[in-house]
C-alpha cells in the first residue's frame, strides 16, 4: 500500500533533547533520509522539547520523560511506524525507560523498527527480558555494528538482526557562526588538535576517571611539546559533565596554557565544521571519531566500548581497549599515527563510502516498511 498523497506518521524515539550532539547528528540523519525518501509527518520523543523544537524540522515533538503511559498512548496509536534509535539505548539502567513506547506500540499493533542501535552492557536479567521481549516482536532490528548484534544474540534474541551503520555517517557541515574559531582562541596558526573525553557512567561502567584523566593530560602534554600544537577539548555532551571531565584533564597538564575547552553552543553540523579546522584528533568518544572521519582527519581513538571498537573495526584501524593502554603506549600510538596521518586519511577516505552505504541501507528497510501492504495492516508484521 503506497501512501503517493498522505503523509506517512513516524515516530522516532531514542536519546533526543540537547544532551549529546552525536544524538542530535543520529536524528538529523533519520529525518534527512525519510525526507528524502517519502512524504513524512514526524514526531520525536525527546528528553527536551523545546531544544529539539529549535534544532530539528520536525512537524511534532513529545516530552516523553514528562509523561505518564497514558499520556504518551494517544501520541502512539496515531503512527504508521515507531523508529527506536539510533544511538546507544539498550544498556543497563536504562533499556527500560527506552522501550516503554515500545512496548506501547506492540500493544496496540503499530510497527516498530529498530534503527542502527548498540547495545550493551546487558548483564541485568530484567533489562536483558526487557530487551527480548521489546525486539522479538519488532518488524526490523538494524544495529550499527557487530558487536550489538553479539551482544543481542547472547541474551538470547530470537530474530533476524541486521548490521547497517550510523545515521550520524549522513551528516553535513553547517556554517560555522562568524568569529568562532578566535572567540574559541583556535587561530593561532599553529598545530591544532582536537580530543574528546567522556565520563563514567551506565554506559561506560569500567572507566577508571583517575586513571583516564591524567593519560589524556600526559598525552595532550606530549604533542603540544612534540608537534607544538595546541589543543582543543571537544565537549559531545556540553549540557552534562564532558565539559568538566574537559577541564580535569587539562588540570592535569603541565601545559595547560595551550590548551582550551570549547565554549560556544553548535549544531552537530557545525561541529562538524570545526572538526576541519584540526590537523590530527584523539579521543573516546564515538560521535567525535565519526565527525574526524567525515572531514578525513586522521585520529587515534581510545576505545572505551565494542562500539567504538566495531567503528574502528569498519575503518580497518586497529587500537587496544582503554583499558589496556598505559600513557607510553599511548604516546607511541600517537607519534606513529603521525607519522602516517596520509596513510590513515587513505584508509579513511576508502571505507567511508561503504559504511554511508549501509547507513542508507537502514533508511531504505524503513521506506519498504512503510510502502509494502502490511504497513497497512497495523501489526501484521
Amino acid at each position: 500500500m503506497a501512501k503517493s498523497k498522505q503523509s506517512f506518521k513516524i515516530g522516532i524515539s531514542g536519546s533526543y533533547g540537547g544532551l549529546n550532539l552525536g544524538d542530535e547528528a543520529i536524528l538529523k540523519g533519520i529525518v534527512k533520509e525519510l525526507r528524502r525518501s517519502l512524504p513524512v509527518e514526524i514526531t520525536v520523543f525527546s528528553r527536551d522539547a523545546e531544544d529539539t523544537k529549535q534544532r530539528h524540522e520536525v512537524e511534532r515533538v513529545v516530552p516523553v520523560r514528562k509523561l505518564s503511559r497514558d499520556e504518551v498512548l494517544p501520541e502512539i496509536q496515531r503512527l504508521d511506524l515507531l523508529v527506536l534509535g539510533g544511538g546507544g539505548i539498550l544498556f543497563d539502567g536504562e533499556a527500560q525507560i527506552f522501550l516503554r513506547e515500545v512496548g506501547l506500540a506492540h500493544e496496540h499493533r503499530v510497527p516498530v523498527m529498530v534503527y542502527a542501535i548498540s547495545a550493551g552492557p546487558l548483564k541485568d536479567p530484567a533489562a536483558q527480558k526487557v530487551v527480548r521481549d521489546g525486539l522479538n516482536r519488532a518488524a526490523v532490528v538494524t544495529v550499527r555494528e557487530r558487536g550489538a548484534r553479539q551482544v543481542l544474540e547472547d541474551i538470547d534474541l530470537q530474530r533476524e538482526i541486521v548490521v547497517t551503520a550510523d545515521p550520524a555517517l549522513l551528516l553535513e557541515p553547517e556554517p560555522l557562526p562568524q568569529e568562532a574559531l578566535k572567540r574559541e582562541g583556535l587561530d593561532t596558526g599553529r598545530h591544532l588538535i582536537g580530543m574528546s573525553v567522556r565520563e563514567p557512567g551506565a554506559a561506560a561502567p569500567d572507566i577508571s576517571e583517575q586513571a583516564y584523566h591524567k593519560l589524556l593530560a600526559d598525552a595532550a602534554d606530549f604533542m603540544v611539546d612534540r608537534y607544538d600544537a595546541d589543543i582543543a577539548f571537544v565537549p559531545m555532551e556540553p549540557k552534562m559533565l564532558d565539559v568538566q571531565h574537559c577541564h580535569a584533564v587539562v588540570a592535569q597538564m603541565l601545559r595547560p596554557q595551550r590548551a582550551t575547552v570549547l565554549k560556544g553552543e553548535y549544531t552537530s553540523g557545525q561541529l562538524l565544521s570545526l572538526m576541519k579546522r584540526f590537523d590530527f584528533a584523539v579521543g573516546m568518544r564515538l560521535h567525535f571519531l565519526i565527525f574526524a572521519s567525515l572531514q578525513n582527519v586522521p585520529f587515534v581513538a581510545l576505545p572505551y566500548a565494542p562500539k567504538v571498537g566495531g567503528f574502528l573495526e569498519d575503518l580497518k584501524i586497529e587500537m587496544p581497549p582503554l583499558m589496556q593502554v598505559s600513557a607510553g603506549r599511548l604516546i607511541a600510538y600517537i607519534d606513529n599515527a603521525w607519522d602516517r596521518r596520509r596513510q590513515l586519511q587513505g584508509r579513511i577516505k576508502r571505507a567511508l563510502p561503504a559504511l554511508r552505504e549501509r547507513a542508507l541501507e537502514t533508511n531504505a528497510m524503513a521506506v519498504r516498511l512503510l510502502t509494502q501492504s502490511v504497513t497497512g495492516t497495523r501489526g501484521a508484521a
